[in-house]
């Protein structure tokens, strides 16, 4: 696992944490579920973490493949997540 801090990560990547921390807070959603392409996923734990704490809310890491903002993972709605956050190179509007 890498160990690297919030600050560390925001250099090399732009995560946008505050536009992401602002969404969770206006749709006021306590559960969030948080996915990655395969080269932020070392640390994942620390942006979860990061999220949960600015937006008072539960972050939940998935795992699987994310080929994208069409692949939204199956089953998630047994999960009883609020959001979906994926990241990625594309800029969608939320």
């Amino acid at each position: 696992m890498i160990k690297k801090t919030i600050s560390e990560i925001n250099e090399k990547y732009e995560l946008e944490i505050d536009k992401i921390v602002k969404a969770v807070k206006r749709k006021k959603a306590k559960k969030v579920l948080l996915q990655f392409p395969e080269g932020l996923k070392p640390y994942a734990q620390v942006i979860c973490d990061e999220i949960g704490d600015k937006a008072s809310c539960e972050c939940v890491i998935w795992m699987d493949t994310c080929f994208g903002g069409c692949d939204v993972p199956v089953g998630v709605e047994k999960l009883g997540v609020d959001m979906i956050v994926q990241f990625g190179h594309s800029e969608w509007k939320f």
